[in-house]
């Protein structure tokens, strides 16, 4: 497995635990005191979540500037 298809699959297994993770919140606000760390649990998936899926945005383009490029 390549660096990218690594990256790929981790955005992937970030998604399904942010989606969790929302829902754990949703449960615990829904109970008569919900407990404050509850709220944060959405975070560290939603942050590494930002960087895998900035490094995919940015793929595309960063393989065209180097197919682009010729030898003058």
């Amino acid at each position: 497995m390549n660096w990218n298809q690594w990256i790929r699959q981790t955005h992937r297994w970030l998604s399904i635990a942010f989606t969790v993770a929302v829902i754990v919140n949703i449960v615990a606000l829904g109970q008569e005191e919900p407990a404050v760390w509850v709220s944060f649990l959405a975070l560290p998936p939603l942050a590494l979540l930002l960087f895998t899926g900035l490094y995919l945005f940015v793929l595309p383009y960063a393989a065209k500037g180097r197919s682009g490029r010729r030898a003058d």
